[in-house]
């Protein structure tokens, strides 16, 4: 009737804010396990014509037609929970990758990076070592990227199931 619900709101923020944060670091990704192993395969190129474009909005399709009011404090609530999501998702990944290009030697969250070397040995048979990384947010825990990342993918279906559906959650 000419009006957005809340529902639909809180669930189209927080993936604008998901979608912008993609493309504005895009170049991040490139230091991804994901792309610097498959490259360009079938996995990432699927994931990203079929996988994303449709579950992601799902949800979304579905409160077109069944739209739920929240009312305001719920709304600002869950926004904010889901644009935080979004931003300590890209803040971990960030800490992640000006921790390898600096060698671990740099501040984070004001004290030195704590690192641990880690040995490992190619297919090859090659020794190698990697750098991981133990403070800031992934001192937290091992792949803390994931959390806030699922906290933002909850937050943006989560009206499907406020609304008294699990259909599209």
């Amino acid at each position: 009737e000419g009006t957005v619900a809340a529902s639909m709101l809180v669930s189209c923020v927080t993936q604008v804010v998901y979608v912008f944060k993609f493309f504005s670091w895009e170049m991040g990704y490139m230091h991804t396990m994901d792309i610097q192993h498959d490259r360009a395969g079938y996995y990432i190129c699927w994931g990203c014509l079929v996988w994303v474009p449709l579950l992601y909005t799902c949800h979304t399709l579905f409160l077109t037609t069944h739209p739920f009011e929240m009312g305001v404090p719920l709304t600002l609530a869950l926004t904010a929970l889901g644009v935080l999501g979004v931003w300590v998702n890209y803040d971990a990944d960030e800490q992640k990758i000006r921790f390898r290009s600096n060698n671990g030697e740099l501040l984070i969250w004001g004290k030195p990076a704590k690192k641990i070397v880690a040995p490992y040995v190619t297919a090859q048979g090659e020794k190698k070592t990697n750098l991981l990384l133990a403070s800031g947010w992934w001192g937290v825990s091992r792949h803390f990227h994931y959390i806030p990342e699922l906290t933002a993918a909850f937050v943006w279906t989560s009206p499907t199931l406020l609304g008294g559906t699990w259909a599209a959650f």
